[in-house]
């Protein structure tokens, strides 16, 4: 709980928070500010910059080949170093594992459906991938879901669609480019569009993304009240499963430009995690699984390990040791992919994406 703040303390002006100008960021945003009202019912809180980013802007251009590390969080942090906003929402895979000096992830929310979604034009209403015929054009930004699929239907064909979820959802449904299009699940339940999955890939059809279907709430780092306020609405085993999915991107040295996927899963005090890397074809691949226990107490809040932060996370309410093993996990696999020649599939990848 917040303790009464003084004239300059937090209950004594509104809470400022950020979001992009998209449908979806929107949605996402107003979901955080109402798990945060109904914590703190005193509090006043106002959704004060909707920006657009670079993501947003530059809609002729495949996500992978922009090369810009944080192409939807830029602006917002840029307000939040301005003392603009409090704090921002986030979806958590558009926040690369560093972030940049001053920022931490205070928060991560209860995980959405984190599997990605086959939404098939109207008149394939009914079918799934396999069933679809021959030379079918399916639409993903993803070099991720297209190497993977790719693979796993080498019948079809995968072309780049860029723009938020209604451009996408549009491009679909009124023009033939399209006989399918594939989306992560968690937004477009968040929109309200359950209705048109599909077909929802399970992780032997395609592997995830890091940190998909999570959301993450970026403060300054040094901001503890707002620091303590967010850390309520961390879910723990999110928190683990994403902890564990970042550290293994990270030491991958994965991002948008090479195809890295993950799925996790907590289950009786394990943590297991399997992580892959892939070609941009999809042709050559590699895929390990790994587990571990964190099954570990919570300790006593006061010590100097107060504020360390996991791959961005400042998790406070998560015991450390088990904050401490996940990391450990993913760093791991990692290293187990680099040692079977995880880095020269990925170095192809990456000039191959660069080249085209």
């Amino acid at each position: 709980r917040l303790s009464p703040q003084g004239e300059n303390g937090v209950n004594s002006r509104a809470v400022r928070v950020g979001t992009r100008r998209s449908q979806l960021a929107r949605i996402q945003t107003d979901s955080v500010v109402e798990m945060l009202h109904k914590l703190y019912p005193d509090l006043s809180f106002e959704i004060a910059v909707a920006m657009s980013t670079t993501g947003d802007k530059i809609l002729d251009t495949a996500l992978s080949k922009i090369g810009e590390k944080s192409l939807f969080t830029k602006e917002l942090e840029n307000a939040l170093e301005r003392n603009e906003v409090d704090l921002v929402v986030h979806s958590l895979k558009d926040l690369p594992t560093s972030l940049p000096p001053g920022f931490t992830i205070g928060a991560v929310c209860k995980r959405e459906n984190p599997l990605d979604a086959v939404v098939f034009h109207p008149k394939n209403c009914g079918k799934t991938l396999s069933l679809l015929p021959e030379k079918s054009v399916i639409g993903t930004s993803s070099l991720r879901r297209a190497a993977q699929l790719k693979k796993k239907f080498p019948q079809l064909e995968f072309r780049d669609i860029r723009g938020n979820l209604n451009t996408r959802l549009k491009k679909l449904d009124e023009k033939e480019d399209f006989s399918a299009i594939i989306l992560a699940a968690a937004g477009l339940k968040r929109m309200g569009w359950e209705n048109r999955i599909g077909q929802l890939l399970s992780p032997e059809d395609c592997l995830y993304a890091v940190g998909q279907g999570a959301l993450a709430v970026e403060v300054r780092a040094k901001d503890q009240e707002i620091l303590n306020m967010v850390s309520a609405l961390h879910d723990a085993d999110t928190v683990l499963r994403c902890i564990a999915e970042r550290a293994f991107m990270k030491r991958l040295e994965g991002g948008c430009s090479v195809p890295v996927a993950v799925n996790s899963m907590l289950k009786d005090g394990q943590l297991y995690l399997t992580g892959a890397v892939y070609s941009l074809d999809g042709s050559d691949s590699l895929r390990e699984t790994m587990q571990t226990s964190v099954n570990y107490p919570q300790q006593s809040e006061d010590g100097p390990n107060d504020d360390v932060q996991h791959v961005g996370i400042t998790a406070k309410n998560v015991p450390g040791q088990a904050q401490e093993a996940a990391e450990s996990l993913g760093v791991e696999l990692a290293s187990l992919l680099l040692s079977k020649g995880a880095k020269h599939i990925l170095s192809v990848a990456r000039q191959l994406n660069d080249a085209h």
